[in-house]
């Protein structure tokens, strides 16, 4: 069997497990009462966000932590299969010397974002935030944020050795050490670009979805089996997750999900080599998160808003753009951004 039919082969089965599990995922969330409260919301300066509650007070009571279930089902099919990989005769190769320590990076991400994003769901859902213990301040986030992104970026300097940026028609230069305030800026600014974006039914998912196909080509190509391996079932998984995300959705992923694979994301581009192509295929998120902090900065520094409301998905409903609309123009707006990001990296 071709390792193509494989990975095939294992999205498909990731995809089925996934869909198996789901609904009673579902369920438990309505039984744990893990769902988005109906309040009255607030921005980064403590002023009301009337465009969003209006456009989004209707949601309240679905439940989040989809983003639990897709992490739960790919770590554990990963440990399945991967050992597995002799009897399918395909024989784990990488691109870095050391399989195992990018398999350590690649689940260090996914399961240490993913913690502090449930976390956040937590504290936020159980009303545990309004507590002395369990408040978590957006500045103390940020720097656990940048405490896990060290960390990894660490490991991608010192144990794989990775100090190049590729920049296509120009050329590839080494950047030494300073790699490593490089990876840990991507890796932050991804994992909240996906947060971010997580905004409307299907946004972030559909988007991550189909930005993922680009960079499993990618991995596929270079013949890096435990990274091909990992983005089959991330995909398969975000598949049947997708199904219930779509509007109007079932269920969120919540910031157990967005963070983690935000963050992944960033670290898969970083693996490859080809963050120049993931700032492509990834343009809709940074997008998404400059708009933000523009609003921020001109609110800040001049009192004024650059747009209606931000995230820019949310101007384009105050515009009156209906939300199926807005995420369907987008997928395909992803489509071929993931094209050109694909293809800025092969030539």
């Amino acid at each position: 069997m071709g390792s193509l039919a494989l990975f095939l082969g294992l999205l498909i089965f990731s995809f089925i497990i996934t869909s198996i599990v789901i609904v009673p995922f579902i369920d438990l969330l309505y039984h744990l009462k893990f769902q988005r409260a109906k309040q009255v919301t607030r921005d980064v300066f403590g002023k009301l966000t009337p465009i969003f509650d209006k456009f989004h007070g209707k949601k309240a009571g679905v439940p989040v932590g989809g983003g639990l279930l897709v992490i739960l089902v790919v770590s554990l099919l990963f440990a399945m299969f991967l050992p597995l990989m002799g009897i399918f005769g395909i024989d784990v190769t990488s691109i870095y010397a050391a399989p195992s320590s990018e398999v350590n990076i690649i689940f260090f991400t996914f399961l240490s974002f993913g913690i502090l994003g449930l976390y956040d769901d937590i504290k936020k859902f159980f009303g545990f935030d309004k507590t002395k213990f369990f408040g978590l301040k957006a500045p103390f986030k940020l720097f656990l944020q940048v405490s896990l992104a060290l960390i990894i970026s660490l490991m991608l300097y010192f144990q794989l050795g990775i100090s190049i940026l590729h920049i296509p028609f120009i050329g590839t230069f080494d950047m030494g050490i300073f790699y490593i305030p490089f990876a840990v800026s991507v890796i932050v600014a991804f994992a909240n670009a996906v947060n971010i974006t997580d905004g409307l039914d299907g946004l972030a998912s559909g988007v991550l979805m189909i930005s993922l196909f680009g960079l499993w080509f990618l991995s596929a190509s270079i013949l890096d089996i435990p990274l091909s391996l990992f983005l089959s079932l991330w995909i398969g998984a975000l598949i049947s997750f997708l199904y219930f995300n779509v509007y109007p959705a079932r269920m969120f992923m919540g910031d157990v999900g967005a963070l983690a694979f935000g963050a992944t994301l960033g670290v898969v581009g970083l693996l490859l080599g080809k963050v120049v192509a993931l700032g492509v295929i990834g343009f809709v998120f940074v997008f998404e998160v400059a708009s933000s902090l523009l609003q921020i900065i001109t609110r800040k520094f001049w009192n004024k808003k650059l747009f209606p409301a931000a995230p820019f998905h949310l101007t384009l409903q105050s515009y009156g753009w209906e939300e199926p609309k807005i995420v369907q123009r987008v997928w395909l707006m992803q489509i071929m951004l993931t094209l050109f990001g694909v293809w800025l990296a092969v030539i």
